[in-house]
């Protein structure tokens, strides 16, 4: 595995309870949360009984679920230290981050370069009260969770500039997260006003799940017949249409387990076949 990004544990299955820290008051453990279950499926620590059994009800009815979960995460940690060696990178927004768990934004970006400047962005009331508890350890001045939604650019970029510079590059990281806009124009429009509001230089990191996958489609229904949230799959074409305008790094909008894999990570190699439908890549802004 390449040096400087953290292993991966292999995919949670059904066992004995993971540790987890205390979380603030406000935090319901009575219900399960999606960003805990998230957490759970990467191996996480930060869950609790009711997302855990949610989560392996759910892993059970839906083989490959955990897998697809886990290959955005090995995809992750590759583009992040490939943005922040390769492209020089120092600034992150990552937005739809839901939980810290192994491999993080941060821990990634900052290991390759120490000070990178990491904003979180989260949606979920809850998400972001835990999250800030979890990274209260972290350097607040440079690593910090912002309560905002994807679909509010100018609100959520105004927030954000309080912790990140936006006159010099800055890596938006959308993680499987606009499959959740309902229209695929708005969509598309979210991500232009995003990039259009950082200068050259700044980077795309995407990807979603590709409506190539029949049996996500199983998946998707349970999901959006309980979830207040609907996913959309969308096309691999639609998936590289987020990177308009943008300079793709080789090899492009793909498979993940197809974009600069570790040769030596058992996990892509096994999943390759499985997972082939979740799609995504990193541009770079002229």
């Amino acid at each position: 595995m390449n040096q400087g990004v953290a292993p991966i544990p292999a995919p949670v299955r059904p066992g004995p309870a993971a540790a987890v820290t205390d979380p603030p008051p406000e935090i319901d453990t009575t219900l399960p949360s999606h960003a805990r279950v998230w957490n759970h499926w990467l191996g996480g620590m930060h869950n609790f009984a009711v997302d855990r059994a949610a989560g392996n009800r759910l892993a059970a009815d839906n083989p490959g679920l955990v897998e697809r979960v886990r290959t955005t995460r090995h995809f992750l940690a590759r583009a992040v230290r490939h943005l922040a060696l390769d492209e020089g990178v120092r600034q992150y927004l990552d937005i739809g981050s839901g939980l810290p768990t192994a491999g993080n934004t941060h821990q990634i970006a900052r290991r390759a370069a120490p000070g990178a400047r990491v904003v979180y962005v989260d949606n979920d009331p809850r998400a972001v009260a835990y999250a800030r508890s979890l990274l209260a350890p972290t350097d607040p001045e440079s690593v910090t969770c912002l309560l905002a939604d994807l679909r509010e650019p100018d609100a959520l970029l105004t927030a954000a500039s309080r912790t990140l510079d936006l006159s010099s590059p800055v890596a938006l990281v959308l993680s499987g997260i606009l499959g959740h806009v309902s229209a695929y124009e708005e969509a598309c429009g979210i991500v232009a006003r995003l990039m259009a509001a950082l200068p050259s230089g700044s980077c795309l990191l995407s990807h979603d799940v590709s409506d190539t996958a029949g049996d996500w489609r199983t998946i998707q229904a349970r999901h959006n017949s309980t979830a207040d949230l609907a996913y959309r799959l969308r096309t691999p074409e639609q998936i590289a249409g987020y990177f308009q305008g943008l300079r793709l790094v080789d090899p492009g909008v793909v498979p993940l387990t197809a974009w600069r894999p570790d040769t030596d990570d058992p996990y892509s190699r096994e999943w390759a076949g499985l997972v082939a439908d979740v799609v995504g890549g990193v541009g770079r802004k002229p």
